[in-house]
């Protein structure tokens, strides 16, 4: 986000600039008007920018759900796990560049809790090497209802 905010600078002083330039030559060959022109469009044009990068930074920094082919392909991750009966629950959050994803599974009933846990963490794990971008990912075991 600082390095498209620094190109997007450049370009708003490479323009900046250039649009004065004309403005202030065309002033001196006797079109006064031009100027103020200049001015008007510069500053849209920078305030253009302006709302461009606030956007991509509020972007950012306010959770949304990851694309759904990404959902799709962890909700097959999850369903390819020894053990995992169906997915009751599936919900992921992006935060900048990362991921988390919380997870409800369902399993056999009658296995132990230490199975249970065991299916669960080949969950964790599966998602988090599939999805390097996955910061985080909770997975809570249902008992499969019959």
């Amino acid at each position: 986000s600082a390095l498209l905010a620094s190109a997007w600078d450049s370009q708003s002083d490479v323009l900046a600039t250039t649009g004065g330039l004309v403005g202030i030559i065309a002033a001196r060959m006797g079109y006064p008007i031009a100027d103020s022109i200049a001015a008007i469009i510069i500053a849209i044009f920078i305030f253009r920018v302006g709302i461009e990068i606030f956007k991509d930074g509020m972007f950012k920094m306010v959770d949304h759900a990851c694309p759904q082919e990404t959902v799709d392909q962890i909700h097959q991750v999850i369903l390819d796990q020894e053990g995992v009966e169906g997915v009751d629950l599936l919900r992921t959050r992006k935060f900048g560049s990362r991921a988390y994803v919380d997870v409800e599974i369902s399993a056999d009933g009658s296995q132990s809790l230490v199975d249970a846990h065991s299916i669960a963490e080949r969950v964790h794990h599966a998602i988090e090497t599939s999805f390097p971008q996955v910061k985080h990912c909770m997975v809570h075991v249902n008992p499969k209802r019959k």
